[in-house]
């Protein structure tokens, strides 16, 4: 049995003090004497090797959350693996890697998606911590494990630990004020299980405080809550600045040398920058000691030498022509297509085909590649937007495209006159299927969404004034109207009598297939909402305040649009005969419809204790595939039930716990919400 640890350590022994500080930064030169070629650190995998070149790209996280499906996310994570390994092989024949060419794969985001108005959300698994973990753990699984007995295939990081979600504008000095009920019962709820569950490589730092203290510069943090309490055995990443944002941006210390102190006395091993250059300096002023050096130098080289970086391994043989293969594209069609949620249907879908013979597709996302790819992405072989989808589909059918409308944040200088264009169409068609929403050029990461007001974030969940007036201008020419809806975040969908609603997150290269696929009725919608729809952003608490109250299905007291959990099927599906364990509930699933078609059971718990809990928990959820007119029984497991009390310590529930077996949130009632609707237009 190979002992990494051990051999790390004597390799670690032949370095020179500078070489091992050379170690400690993303960008590693190569220690020739030693055999050890330069390795760039830095590579993303979110949804598909990202950055480096030709990829499978597949739906965004938030879409691959939407599926529910566990083993499909594990098939994903695993095609990135084989993908990035072969752009290894084909970089380190050149003598070593550069960015974006590694095995070292800083995903998946297991941040929790607490407000729709944080730009990144959408590389997220929503608002859940038990979804999340569960869609942690499998990617990660995916990613690392192999068939090699004694290598890894490739490292996953996970990220941001802990309480990041906004806003980008102020990450560099922003701090999140967080309580200790909330720090437990949310926040870092998915990465404990993850870690427990699933054993990444690597943990990443978040950029921002969290109660004064930094992220990747915290001993607490770092080493008592991930190292000691979650069970962590991996190397810590600093996000990239973010120990230089110590004294830049948070001002909590004075230079660089003192940031360089602080990361690495606080158990931050890789720099991803530079400022552990000054590593040396501290060591000269005895602020350091050098076996803090070697410690994380020694955690690095076990990942490097388990990852078979010195050796010969099978992953040796992963040749480029696995990338975007037709296995591949299977793979990632099949989740672009159950990441589709179908919010509303009056009976239009599926549309047969031939029963239309005039189709005017319209909208600003509706041909449009940022509204397919998200952010963190590889460069697609092909893509296939909603339009060419539709197009593709029926043959037989004109089908014909407008942009019709621009989106919230579109660039000063254009005009309405799309609108025009787009109700000129209408007017021709037979059906109208609106694509509108944003796309990853209005939300995303800090500085790469370009047209978004606030960096990356969102300042309203409405949709322009440009598209408003589109659909009321269609609305008025009595067609029948499908909308499809397009983002990496939960919006304030228009109240217009539409024959159907649909909800594509960022769908990856075969975006338009899938969505052709779901409306002709080739495939049987089965995705769910992983965040909540509201009604209203004004019942939203402020986006600085880091408090959970108020926020996500678990804490929110107001009407919503649609709610967590939710989507609709062209099946019809019950549940009876529900029975329950402490770990488990054993339910009978009925399909009573004369098609096919997955359902999501989801197991939620309703606590009754003296101090606050979540109004409703996910605590289990299990995709079912039924023939029609079948009963299957099903057996779910269910997490730990746990309650936090307002000191954030976990206790087992002293009163009675309701267990609901559901296809969506228990409490949704969509009669209500629609006179609610009524009502607020009337005022």
């Amino acid at each position: 049995m190979r002992n990494f640890k051990e051999e790390a350590k004597a390799l670690v022994s032949q370095m020179t003090l500078d070489e091992k500080i050379s170690q400690l930064m993303h960008h590693a030169p190569a220690i020739e004497r030693l055999n050890i070629p330069k390795y760039n650190y830095w590579n993303e995998g979110l949804h598909g090797v990202a950055r480096a070149g030709i990829a499978s790209v597949f739906p965004q996280a938030i879409g691959l959350a939407a599926t529910f499906n566990p083993k499909l996310i594990r098939e994903v994570a695993s095609v990135i693996s084989t993908e990035a390994r072969a752009k290894y092989n084909q970089s380190k024949v050149f003598g070593g890697t550069e960015i974006y060419q590694g095995i070292t794969i800083w995903s998946p985001n297991i941040n929790i998606f607490r407000d729709p108005r944080w730009g990144r959300g959408q590389e997220t698994y929503g608002e859940d911590p038990y979804l999340t973990s569960v869609m942690g753990i499998s990617f990660v699984k995916g990613l690392q494990e192999g068939e090699d007995p004694i290598f890894q295939k490739a490292d996953s990081t996970i990220k941001h630990f802990f309480a990041h979600s906004g806003p980008e504008s102020k990450r560099h000095g922003f701090d999140a004020k967080v309580s200790l009920k909330d720090m437990n019962e949310t926040y870092t709820r998915a990465f404990k299980r993850v870690i427990e569950k699933a054993n990444p490589a690597g943990v990443m730092g978040a950029y921002n405080l969290v109660n004064g203290k930094a992220c990747s510069g915290n001993s607490y943090y770092i080493n008592q809550m991930i190292r000691n309490e979650f069970g962590f055995k991996g190397y810590y990443v600093s996000d990239c600045g973010a120990i230089s944002d110590f004294h830049q941006g948070h001002r909590i210390t004075k230079s660089a040398t003192q940031s360089a102190v602080l990361g690495l006395a606080s158990g931050c091993d890789l720099n991803c920058g530079d400022t552990y250059t000054h590593l040396k300096e501290a060591l000269n002023q005895g602020l350091i000691h050098e076996d803090q050096i070697n410690q994380s130098v020694e955690r690095l080289f076990e990942s490097r030498i388990r990852l078979g970086m010195f050796e010969k391994t099978q992953y040796d043989e992963i040749s480029s022509d696995v990338i975007d293969s037709r296995k591949h594209q299977k793979i990632n069609l099949r989740a672009a297509q159950e990441s589709i949620v179908l919010l509303k249907n009056n009976g239009i879908l599926p549309i047969q085909k031939g029963s239309y013979q005039r189709i005017a597709v319209i909208g600003n996302n509706a041909n449009n590649i940022d509204a397919v790819m998200g952010n963190y992405h590889g460069t697609a072989s092909s893509v296939v937007t909603p339009y060419q989808g539709i197009k593709q589909e029926d043959i037989h059918v004109e089908v014909k495209y407008a942009m019709g409308a621009v989106p919230q944040g579109s660039p000063k200088g254009w005009l309405e006159q799309p609108i025009r264009e787009g109700v000129a169409l209408a007017k021709w068609a037979d059906l109208v299927i609106l694509v509108l929403g944003i796309d990853n050029t209005i939300e995303g990461e800090e500085n790469d969404a370009r047209h978004s007001p606030a960096q990356g974030d969102k300042i309203t969940l409405e949709y322009s004034i440009s598209q408003k007036q589109l659909i009321d201008a269609v609305m008025k020419l009595n067609k029948k109207v499908i909308l499809v809806n397009v983002s990496g975040s939960a919006m304030i969908i228009p109240n217009a009598p539409f024959d159907a609603i649909l909800q594509q997150f960022y769908g990856g290269q075969f975006a338009g297939k899938a969505l052709a696929d779901i409306i002709y009725g080739n495939v049987n919608p089965s995705g769910k909402l992983p965040v909540t729809f509201y009604l209203r952003m004004e019942d939203l608490p402020d986006f600085e305040d880091y408090q959970m109250k108020g926020r996500t299905y678990r804490y929110f007291n107001h009407d919503i649009q649609y709610p967590f959990g939710y989507g609709l099927s062209y099946s019809k599906f019950e549940i009876k005969g529900i029975s329950c364990t402490k770990k488990s509930c054993t339910l009978d699933v009925t399909n009573t419809s004369d098609l096919e078609g997955m359902e999501v059971i989801q197991l939620y718990a309703k606590y009754n204790e003296s101090f606050d809990t979540p109004i409703y928990e996910l605590i289990g959820f299990q995709k079912v595939n039924l023939k029609p007119h079948t009963t299957k029984t099903v057996k779910i497991s269910y997490q730990t039930l746990m309650v936090f009390d307002q000191k954030g310590k976990p206790r087992k529930p002293k009163k009675e716990v309701k267990i609901f077996a559901s296809v969506t949130l228990p409490s949704y009632d969509p009669n209500r919400i629609h006179e609610r609707v009524k009502e607020m237009k009337k005022a």
